[in-house]
């Protein structure tokens, strides 16, 4: 009775998620993921105004070509996993079954700790390899490999830090998570302006600067982890890998680490064609890239605020709750899109001022986020329907519907389209001409299977 009692009294503190009305639960939950999103933002980008102003466009492209599209395809990965774990927990959350939370919660710490140091000795080892087959330009090559190490070595803390903040999140706290990326944010900011402005570190100060924040973050987050005495407190002994618990996050996250990659693949390919235009195109496609994060990143969070409410509701078998859940978060996901889209149209040119005073590098990113970002419009039936359906658990069919219409697509046009079309705009167009087909499969598969005659057709449960 008394654990009945204190998981009634989590589910009112963590924003009622199952209960209340939804479009106004659904944002007292994303507004701290969005305020998030501004601080993850400023900590991605400040590498990249701080090396642009003070060492160069050389450097610039050094840090936000080759070796960012490697990090972010291996980071990405794990993300993927990682929302396995979220909504494993988030269901059995939902469900209020407090053992299965903590074998769940104990064994994401266990497997983000292995994968973190797997994943920095083959960061470590295999940067050279990696670099020359991203084709990246032989100014930056050096530049490119120090950043992209020194990155590795700090993989298990990034790791931690980020399953840390998914299990807060999947319990229905959003806020935590933003209190420690606002000081991880200020403190990489500050050590940026010491080591590449002060000490004139230059790339390598820019990395030391991220790892040391990174670590900051994994030490706040795995403090208010062991602090707790609730089901998804951390104790150190317990810390491993339950098989049950495993293989059921495995089921969820293997499929969406695979939708994570088929983006992140595809955009290492795109970065090895843009890297053949050059260097001006190179720190233009990093400024446009960086200075477009303020969509992505609200994007990417409002699909956590929604694969959240999704798994604990449909974890608590309220499949109307679940239903309405989606219709709104369209309608929501649509503004939001579209209010961002207008901002970045208007202020192109200030935002990749940000990053360099180089006037062709400014026209050429202005040129790209100019076709960009009327185009983001057509990621909201991807972005919702993929993170409802991870939700819900179902991950392989979005999985395939994904790679194939975004990472196999995509890179037949590259390798067919660009040599017919050998223009750079070529390259841009395989954005919308995968995300268009990719979201009308989503959608067609989920009114299939999980619709008005599918899985959620029920309408007997309470809200």
């Amino acid at each position: 009775m008394r654990g009945q009692v204190r998981r009634q009294d989590e589910t009112q503190q963590y924003n009622g998620i199952t209960q209340g009305v939804i479009w106004q639960q659904l944002l007292i939950f994303f507004f701290p993921l969005l305020f998030g999103t501004f601080f993850q933002m400023l900590y991605n980008t400040t590498d990249a105004v701080i090396v642009g102003r003070f060492v160069g466009t050389v450097a610039l492209s050094a840090i936000g070509g080759a070796a960012s599209q490697i990090v972010n395809v291996i980071v990405g990965a794990f993300l993927g996993l990682a929302s396995g774990a979220s909504v494993v927990i988030a269901q059995y959350f939902g469900a209020r079954d407090d053992e299965k939370v903590s074998a769940s919660v104990h064994t994401s710490i266990a497997m983000s700790v292995l994968f973190g140091a797997v994943f920095m000795v083959a960061g470590i080892l295999l940067a050279d390899p990696m670099l020359k087959g991203m084709n990246t330009p032989a100014d930056s090559f050096a530049d490119s490999r120090i950043y992209m190490q020194i990155y590795f070595a700090g993989m298990v803390p990034n790791l931690i830090y980020n399953m840390g903040a998914g299990i807060l999140r999947a319990i229905g706290d959003s806020k935590r998570p933003l209190y420690y990326l606002i000081v991880s944010c200020l403190a990489n900011i500050g050590l940026d302006l010491l080591f590449v402005a002060g000490l004139k570190m230059g790339v390598f100060g820019a990395a030391l600067a991220t790892i040391l924040c990174q670590l900051l973050s994994a030490i706040l987050v795995m403090q208010c982890l062991m602090k707790s005495r609730e089901s998804y407190g951390v104790r150190l002994r317990e810390i491993r890998i339950n098989r049950r618990q495993m293989t059921r996050i495995l089921q969820i996250g293997i499929p969406a680490m695979v939708q994570s990659l088929s983006y992140s693949i595809t955009n290492v390919i795109l970065q090895a064609a843009v890297n053949g235009f050059g260097t001006n195109y190179v720190a233009a496609w990093a400024a446009c890239g960086k200075a477009d994060q303020v969509f992505w990143m609200t994007s990417n969070s409002f699909g956590v605020a929604v694969t959240t409410f999704i798994g604990q509701n449909y974890g608590a078998g309220k499949m109307k709750r679940v239903r309405r859940c989606i219709r709104e978060s369209l309608i929501i996901d649509t503004i939001i899109t579209i209010s961002l889209s207008l901002i970045l149209w208007f202020m192109a040119d200030i935002l990749i001022g940000l990053f360099t005073t180089d006037r062709t590098v400014i026209g050429l990113g202005r040129m790209m986020m100019h076709f960009f970002v009327p185009c983001y419009v057509t990621f909201i039936a991807i972005e919702i329907f993929s993170d409802v359906l991870r939700g819900l658990g179902d991950s392989f069919a979005p999985m395939v519907i994904c790679v194939s219409g975004i990472c196999v697509l995509r890179v037949l046009w590259v390798l067919i389209a660009t040599r017919v079309w050998p223009q750079f705009s070529t390259l841009m167009w395989s954005y919308p001409v995968s995300w268009v087909p990719t979201g009308i499969l989503l959608v067609l598969y989920f009114c299939l299977t999980w619709g008005r005659n599918g899985k959620l057709a029920g309408a007997g449960d309470s809200l």
